[in-house]
C-alpha cells in the first residue's frame, strides 16, 4: 500500500510551501526545449530531402547516429548525475545540446548533418536523467508520477511548437537561421537554471512544512551504486526493457510522422503544422493524465505496483486503433487516432519513469534510468534502420503501425514478469 504522510507533514503541506512546482515548471522548460531541437530533423525532412536529394536510409542513417549518441550518453549522465547532482548535470547537458543543435545551421552533408545529431544526442540524453533525479529529490513518491507527468508533458508543447514555429522561420528566413534562432531558448532556460536552482536543503524558498512534505518517505541511501551490481538485479531489467519495447515507437511518432503527413495526405510546409500540432497537442494531455491516474489511485490507498500497471494496461489498449491509420482517408480522423496513440505512449511513459524511484533507492535512480534510456535508445537504432528500409522498399506505413500497436503490451509484460510486485530493492 502506499505510504502515509503524518496529519502533521500533510497540513504542513496542504498550508505553505509550493517552491517544487516551479522546479517542476523548470524541468517542463527544459523538456519542451529539448524536444524542438530534438525534431526539427523531422519537421525540416521533407525540405532538406529536396534540397539535398535524402532517400529514406539516408534520412535513417542521421537518425541512427543520433540514438547511437543517445544511447551512449543516457548510460553516462546517468552516472554524472548521480555523482554530481542534478544542477551541474542538467548545465552540461544543455550546453553540449545546445551548441550541436546550432552546428546544424552548417550542415550540408548526409555526414555533417549525422556529426550534429550526435553531439546533440549526447547533450540531450543527459534531461532525463537529470530530470527524473531533481523529481526525487524535490517529491514525495505519492506525487512523483504526478510531477514526471507535467515535465514530460514538455515534450509535446515542444513537439507543437516545432511544426508552428519552424516553417514561420524558414519562410521567413531559411532553415539554416531556424536553427540558430531556435538554440537560443537553450541558452535562455539555462541562465534561468543556474539562478532558480538549489537542492530543497539548501534552497532559501523552501519553507520548513514543504520541506517536510518532500522528506516524507523513509530515508534511503544517496551513495552511488556500481553498474555492476545494478545490472544483475531484475527490477532493473523491467525498467529497461519496458524502455527497449516503448522507445523506439516515439522516435518514430517524433522522426517520421511529419514525413507520413507529407505524403499520405498530400501537405505542404504551410499545411501540416496544424494537424501535427494537434497530435502532440493530445499527447500533452495523456502525459499528465497518465501521471495524474496512477498518483490519484495511490491517494485512494491503492499500492504503487497496482496503479502504475492498471493505467500503463488502458494505455496499451488506446495505442490499438493505430492499426488501421494508414487505411484512414481522413486526415483529421487520422489526427485523432494518432493522436489517442502518441498520447497513450506519454502516459505508459510518464509511469514507467516512475518505477526507478518506486523501487531504487535515491543513489541509484540516476543510473537506472540511464541503464533504461540507452537500451531504450539502441531499441531506436535498430528502428531507425528498420524504418528506412521499410520506407524505401514499400512506401507503406503498414506494418510500422501495426508494431506500434502491439510495442506498449509487449512492455508491460515484460515490467510484469521481471517485477509482479514493484518491491522496493534493499541492501544493494
Amino acid at each position: 500500500m502506499a505510504s502515509t504522510a503524518p496529519p502533521e507533514v500533510a497540513g504542513a503541506a496542504q498550508r505553505v510551501g509550493r517552491y517544487r512546482w516551479v522546479i517542476c515548471g523548470l524541468l517542463f522548460a527544459a523538456t519542451a526545449i529539448n524536444y524542438v531541437d530534438r525534431q526539427m530533423i523531422g519537421v525540416l525532412k521533407p525540405t532538406l530531402q529536396e534540397e539535398f536529394g535524402w532517400t529514406e536510409v539516408d534520412f535513417a542513417a542521421i537518425v541512427f547516429w543520433f540514438q547511437v549518441a543517445y544511447a551512449l550518453g543516457y548510460i553516462s549522465f546517468g552516472r554524472v548525475v548521480d555523482r554530481v547532482g542534478a544542477r551541474l548535470g542538467y548545465t552540461i547537458a544543455i550546453l553540449i545540446w545546445t551548441i550541436s543543435h546550432m552546428a546544424h545551421g552548417l550542415a550540408s552533408t548526409v555526414t555533417q548533418f549525422a556529426m550534429a545529431r550526435f553531439g546533440l544526442g549526447i547533450g540531450e540524453s543527459g534531461n532525463f536523467p537529470a530530470g527524473i533525479r531533481t523529481v526525487t529529490d524535490w517529491f514525495p513518491q505519492r506525487e512523483r508520477a504526478f510531477a514526471i507527468g507535467i515535465f514530460n508533458a514538455g515534450a509535446n508543447v515542444g513537439a507543437i511548437i516545432t511544426p508552428l514555429l519552424v516553417p514561420v522561420l524558414v519562410l521567413a528566413f531559411d532553415w539554416r537561421v531556424a536553427f540558430y534562432v531556435t538554440g537560443l531558448l537553450g541558452v535562455a532556460w539555462l541562465v534561468a537554471w543556474w539562478i532558480m536552482y538549489r537542492h530543497p536543503r539548501e534552497h532559501p524558498r523552501v519553507t520548513p512544512g514543504e520541506l517536510a512534505w518532500i522528506e516524507q518517505d523513509p530515508a534511503d541511501p544517496v551513495t552511488p551504486i556500481p553498474w555492476a551490481k545494478l545490472i544483475t538485479i531484475r527490477e532493473t531489467w523491467a525498467y529497461a526493457l519496458g524502455k527497449f519495447f516503448i522507445d523506439p515507437i516515439w522516435w518514430f511518432f517524433l522522426f517520421w510522422l511529419p514525413g507520413y503527413l507529407f505524403e499520405r495526405y498530400d501537405m505542404d510546409l504551410t499545411t501540416f503544422g496544424l494537424p501535427l500540432a494537434a497530435i502532440y497537442l493530445l499527447s500533452d494531455v495523456g502525459s499528465v493524465a497518465g501521471g495524474w491516474s496512477s498518483s490519484r489511485l495511490m491517494k485512494a490507498g491503492w499500492s504503487a505496483n497496482a496503479a502504475r500497471k492498471l493505467t500503463m494496461l488502458v494505455c496499451a489498449i488506446c495505442v490499438l486503433p493505430i492499426f488501421f491509420a494508414q487505411s484512414i482517408d481522413s486526415v483529421w480522423l487520422a489526427v485523432l487516432v494518432i493522436g489517442l496513440a502518441t498520447a497513450a505512449h506519454q502516459a505508459f511513459s510518464a509511469n514507467l519513469y516512475t518505477l526507478p524511484s518506486d523501487i531504487f533507492p535515491r543513489g541509484a535512480v540516476g543510473s537506472v534510468v540511464g541503464i533504461g534510456g540507452t537500451v531504450g535508445a539502441i531499441g531506436g537504432m535498430g528502428m531507425a534502420w528498420f524504418t528506412g528500409y521499410i520506407l524505401d522498399a514499400t512506401h507503406s506505413y503498414a506494418t510500422l503501425f501495426a508494431i506500434c500497436a502491439g510495442a506498449y503490451f509487449v512492455a508491460l509484460a515484460a515490467v510484469q514478469l521481471l517485477s509482479p510486485r514493484l518491491a522496493r530493492v534493499d541492501g544493494i
